[in-house]
């Protein structure tokens, strides 16, 4: 495929500003990216004329029709071998590889079987998968489509009485049927005073009416990520409730509304930072405020006090996900993922972001009469 062969030219072009002949890829995000193999237990050695996938039985199959742009290369005799051999037949002199993910031990194992090539230089490919491709964006629209489908089902589960769990497991059973291949991490479902844990994992404890329930979740499809987040209250909210969830709300269409090409990673963290600090909210919100997503749940660019990015791109992905957490009381956090368009950003997530109030009917039963 054409994606593939140019993926694979900025990457070649990408080897030549640092000076290699040649990269050994082992991150499976990123043998994804540049070869389209599902697999795993695999490596690519690339030089400027050969890309060559190692891999074994079980997958030589699959890899022939997923990566035909590559070489497929059987080992049988260990993975690390197999790929020491084909930088020698290859005759590479300088050859990258990812520090970030290959281990000390198998970089190490790796260079002992080298004859002349110089296997020192550490690079990170991930920035080469920043700007999404039209291909990438469409599935990753379709999967925060069934974020957003799981979300109008929930607002129908949830009652008094149910267990976090029961609201994870509702919300991964529905992302599975509509086509998700699994959660793209262990769904959040914090309650009550547990949403004051920003990554508080759904648990036993049971909803009561009068609760916010923070809701983080995602779906995966060919590959590729969703992830949003709502706060619902179940029942009628007080007036502290509605206040930290207007702020919260306040602060990510702020957030959204800044996102755009050339704006920096740490302005836009900056300028709702300075929002909750007005209000002398600023210390219960202490991560960032964003981050990418695509063939992994959290990719570059960040939009975060310690940003690296100087300049938003069209195409890029953010979320824009502000939240407050308050020990002992409870939080509140608002995620949508948005993609950079010419002139501003467009929100991929769909779902409802007004503070929703469940409305919760109760049925009683009369004493049967003595």
């Amino acid at each position: 495929m054409d994606m593939y062969k140019n993926r694979l030219n900025h990457l070649r072009e990408f080897l030549r500003d640092k000076g290699l002949d040649g990269v050994v890829i082992s991150k499976l995000e990123n043998l994804h990216y540049f070869s389209g193999f599902t697999g795993d237990d695999s490596m690519l050695v690339i030089g400027m004329n050969s890309a060559q996938l190692i891999t074994d039985f079980r997958y030589i199959e699959q890899a022939e029709k997923e990566a035909p742009d590559f070489q497929i290369r059987k080992q049988e005799k260990g993975l690390l071998r197999r790929v020491g051999e084909l930088i020698n037949e290859e005759g590479l002199q300088k050859v990258g590889f990812e520090g970030s993910n290959l281990c000390f031990d198998w970089h190490g194992k790796i260079a002992q079987l080298l004859h002349d090539a110089d296997f020192t230089t550490s690079v990170s490919l991930d920035s080469l998968r920043q700007i999404k491709s039209a291909e990438e964006l469409a599935c990753i629209r379709k999967a925060m489509a069934i974020g957003d489908e799981a979300f109008n089902y929930i607002l129908t589960y949830i009652r008094p009485g149910i267990s976090e769990n029961d609201v994870a497991a509702a919300l991964e059973n529905v992302m599975r049927a509509k086509g998700s291949q699994c959660p793209s991490f262990t769904t959040i479902v914090a309650s009550g005073k547990r949403g004051s844990l920003p990554h508080g994992t759904a648990t036993e404890k049971l909803i009561n009416l009068g609760e916010f329930v923070t809701m983080d979740y995602g779906a995966v499809y060919r590959g590729y990520h969703s992830d949003m987040t709502r706060t619902i209250c179940v029942g009628s909210p007080d007036e502290k409730q509605r206040k930290i969830y207007n702020l919260v709300l306040q602060g990510q269409k702020l957030g959204v509304s800044l996102v755009k090409p050339g704006a920096s990673g740490k302005s836009v963290d900056a300028a709702v930072r300075q929002l909750f600090r007005a209000a002398g909210y600023d210390k219960y919100f202490g991560h960032g405020l964003g981050h990418s997503v695509g063939l992994e749940i959290h990719e570059e660019p960040r939009l975060s006090p310690a940003s690296t990015c100087e300049a938003l791109e069209e195409n890029m992905l953010v979320t824009v996900e502000p939240g407050i957490y308050i020990p002992d009381w409870g939080g509140v956090r608002i995620e949508d993922t948005v993609a950079v368009t010419p002139d501003g950003c467009e929100i991929l997530t769909h779902s409802n972001k007004e503070l929703i109030e469940l409305c919760i009917c109760l049925l009683y039963t009369s004493p049967s009469p003595r």
